[in-house]
Parts: structure tokens; C-alpha cells; sequence
């Protein structure tokens, strides 16, 4: 069977429809019902039920269309992958990086990439930390930006420091404040990243090195819904300061020590780096800090 009768499985799994997963194909409905016909000769079993609506896969075609999902998408990764070690320049670059560099950092750095680079394809993956690790050690992605370097080997590169404020809403009692402590917090509502997330063990240690245990009301797993949160009145949070602002709240900058994070770019550094990744990584390098 070839990838492109696997292709056309997935077409008919989609579209439910002959005709119309012809013409998404750009092949003819004959040669798409012979298609499906060789297929399933090939696996030795039924995949999809006919009536007068069209074509519907039977329990053997679901399982049959989950593994052609994947070998396809195996098949697809494997020659983005070749062609990036045969011309680094127009290889494909998979890239994870935290959600809450979706709006600032990443862009300013896949500006630069493109303008080095035009023809280098990046795959993007938006998701928290404690996923993007995994991922990265499955090979998913091939580079990532996270908070904090992590452990074990892993290549780092900085790429930018960020203060941590507290967020308040406007006419809060500490709204005018040139900065304040945790300690000072005590009693207010937070509104908080949720536990299992990277900022959120940083934000324990802070509160745990002031002794504060804080108030939490709300956790919610996005930094801007959070700020947003705050500006509706419902607490205050901990967010970098870049997320200050944006619904009429204050960043009021926070005294205690370790207030800020540093996000970075890190990659597997106990394998080697396919050509595509490395150019990237080389661009990033030379036009940091960010």
C-alpha cells in the first residue's frame, strides 16, 4: 500500500463522501473508489460502510484511518526532515514555546528567523511547560522556549529577562505604590497560574522563601485571562510586567529577591542537531538578547 492510498483512506475518513474527497484529492471518483477498493484487499477486511449518504467508516476503518493518520504524518515529518539536511536554508524547524510568549517574544523572534532566512519552515506548538519537555525529549520538537533552564542535557540560550509585578486594578490600595512585597499582600485574593504549570512552582518558592501563604480565588492556566481577571476586580496576581496594563490594571513592581524569570531557548544537547535546527538556532544566537 502507498502512502498515497493512505492519504486517500484519510480523504474518505474526513469527507465521508466519495465525490467529495475526490475533488479535495484532485483525482477522479472512479480512481478513488478503486483506491479504497485496493485498500481494502490489501488489509483483508471492510473499512467503510456504503449507503445512499456515502461512505462511513466501521470500527475495523476507524483503527485502520488512526494508523494511517500516523504513518503519514511520520512519512510527512521524514521528508521535511531530509530536505532540511539537504538545504538547511528551506528545512522545516519544530518549535515549542510557552503560551505565554505567544503574543510577545515569539513573534519578534520568527521575525528575525524569516528575515535571515525566508525559506525556513517553523512548526509551531503552543503549550504550557510541562508539556513542551516531553515533547522535546520525544523528539516533537526539536527546539523550545521555556522558563528557567531546565535539568539534565539540555543546550540554553537566554534570550530575555522579566521583571515580575503584581497586577492590581486601577484605584487599588497599592496601585500607587513605587513597589511592594509579598508580605504586604497578605489577606487579597490571588488570581493564579495552576499547580503542574512552571510559573506557578516559581511563584511558590517566592511565597515560600517570604513565608506568605496566599489567598487563591482563582487558577487559570493563561497569564493575560489572568490580568484580565484582576482588572474585572475579582484579586491581584504575580505576572511579568509585559502583562500589565492590558485591561486598565497597574504593574506595581515586587521588591523580594528572585522576582523575575528568564526565558530561553533549549534543545536536546545529547543529540545531534538536524542542519535546519541549528541554523535556526545560529539566527536566534546572533540576533539576541531579546
Amino acid at each position: 500500500m502507498l502512502i498515497e492510498d493512505l492519504r486517500g483512506l484519510l480523504a474518505l475518513g474526513e469527507y465521508e463522501h466519495v465525490t467529495a474527497a475526490a475533488a479535495a484529492l484532485g483525482i477522479s471518483q472512479p480512481n478513488l473508489s478503486r483506491l479504497l477498493s485496493r485498500a481494502e484487499a490489501s488489509l483483508g477486511a471492510r473499512l467503510f460502510e456504503r449507503d445512499a449518504w456515502g461512505v462511513h467508516p466501521n470500527p475495523l476503518g476507524s483503527l485502520a484511518l488512526s494508523a494511517a493518520r500516523d504513518i503519514v504524518e511520520r512519512y510527512d515529518r521524514l521528508r521535511r526532515d531530509l530536505d532540511g539536511v539537504l538545504d538547511p536554508d528551506a528545512g522545516t524547524v519544530r518549535l515549542a514555546f510557552l503560551d505565554s510568549m505567544a503574543t510577545s517574544l515569539v513573534p519578534r523572534l520568527l521575525h528575525d528567523v524569516r528575515a535571515a532566512a525566508p525559506r525556513l519552515r517553523v512548526e509551531l506548538r503552543q503549550e504550557p511547560g510541562h508539556e513542551i519537555m516531553p515533547h522535546l525529549a520525544a523528539g516533537v520538537a526539536e527546539l523550545a522556549i521555556v522558563s528557567g533552564r531546565p535539568a539534565g542535557p539540555h543546550g540554553w540560550l537566554a534570550l530575555q529577562e522579566q521583571r515580575l509585578v503584581v497586577v492590581v486594578p486601577a484605584g487599588h490600595r497599592f496601585a500607587a505604590r513605587r513597589r511592594v512585597r509579598l508580605v504586604d499582600l497578605e489577606g487579597e485574593d490571588f488570581v493564579s497560574i495552576p499547580p503542574g504549570f512552571g510559573f506557578r512552582e516559581h511563584l511558590d518558592g517566592l511565597f515560600a522563601q517570604a513565608r506568605v501563604t496566599p489567598r487563591i480565588a482563582f487558577e487559570i492556566g493563561d497569564l493575560a485571562t489572568i490580568e484580565g481577571l484582576v482588572g474585572a476586580g475579582l484579586g491581584v496576581a504575580v505576572v511579568p510586567e509585559q502583562f500589565a496594563g492590558a485591561s486598565g490594571t497597574v504593574g506595581v513592581p515586587l521588591a523580594n529577591a528572585g522576582a523575575s524569570r528568564v526565558v530561553g531557548l533549549t534543545w536536546r544537547a545529547d543529540r545531534v542537531q538536524a542542519p535546519a535546527a541549528a541554523h535556526f538556532l545560529a539566527i536566534v544566537t546572533a540576533a539576541g538578547p531579546y
